[in-house]
C-alpha cells in the first residue's frame, strides 16, 4: 500500500466523519434552521419516518442513479463511499450527542456545527477522490453555462423549499450555512491539501 494511497483515503474518510459531526451538530441547533439538504432530509423524516441519515443516503442515490443516466458514465468509488457513509455517521452522532433542550446550547451546537462540518468538507475534497453525489448536480449545472455558484444556488434553493413545505427547518441559520461555508472551505482546503501534498510529496490535483 503506498503512502499517497493511505494519507489521500485516510484524509478522505476522516474528512467525511468530521463533515457527519458537523452535520449533525447542526441538526442538533436547529432552532435557527438547518442546511438546505438537511432541511430536505428532516422534512422527509417527519412525514415518512426512517431516519434523517437514511433520507441523506436515500437521495444521494436517487441522485448517483440520475446524474449516472445523465452523463452515461459508473460514479466513482469515493462518490458512492460519500453517500453510504455520511448518512450513516449522521445516524451514529444524532445517536450518540445528547439533546440541547435550552436555546443557548442549540445556537452553540449550530456555531461549533457550522466550523466542523466546514473542515471536515474541506479535508474531504483535498483527498482528491472524487465528489460528493450532491456536488455532481452543482457541475452539470454550472457546465451548461452557469457558474458554479449559481449551481449550487439552484440545487439548494430548491431541496431547502422541497423540505420547508414538508415541515423541515428553514431559518437564518440556512442562509448562513448556504453562504457562509465556502468562506470556511476555501481556506481549509487550501491549507489540507498543501499539507497532504507536504507529506505525500506529490501534487494532488
Amino acid at each position: 500500500m503506498s503512502k499517497k494511497f493511505k494519507w489521500q483515503w485516510g484524509s478522505f474518510f476522516t474528512g467525511l466523519i468530521v463533515m457527519a459531526l458537523g452535520v449533525t451538530m447542526t441538526i442538533k441547533g436547529n432552532v435557527v434552521g438547518t442546511a438546505p439538504w438537511d432541511v430536505l432530509h428532516i422534512g422527509l423524516f417527519k412525514q415518512f419516518g426512517l431516519t434523517i441519515g437514511s433520507w441523506s443516503i436515500l437521495m444521494g442515490l436517487f441522485i448517483i442513479s440520475a446524474t449516472s443516466l445523465y452523463l452515461k458514465r459508473i460514479p466513482k468509488l469515493a462518490t458512492i463511499l460519500n453517500m453510504l457513509l455520511i448518512g450513516s455517521f449522521i445516524d451514529f452522532f444524532n445517536w450518540l450527542l445528547p439533546e440541547a433542550t435550552i436555546f443557548m446550547f442549540e445556537i452553540a451546537y449550530f456555531t461549533a456545527g457550522f466550523f466542523v462540518m466546514s473542515a471536515g468538507c474541506a479535508l474531504y475534497i483535498a483527498a482528491s477522490l472524487g465528489e460528493g453525489p450532491r456536488d455532481t448536480v452543482m457541475m452539470i449545472i454550472a457546465s451548461k453555462g452557469y457558474s458554479v455558484k449559481t449551481g449550487r444556488m439552484v440545487m439548494e434553493v430548491f431541496a431547502a423549499s422541497a423540505g420547508w413545505l414538508l415541515g423541515g427547518p428553514v431559518g437564518v441559520g440556512t442562509v448562513i450555512l448556504a453562504l457562509g461555508t465556502g468562506y470556511i472551505i476555501q481556506p481549509s482546503l487550501f491549507f489540507f491539501r498543501r499539507k497532504l501534498e507536504e507529506i505525500i510529496g506529490e501534487s494532488l490535483t
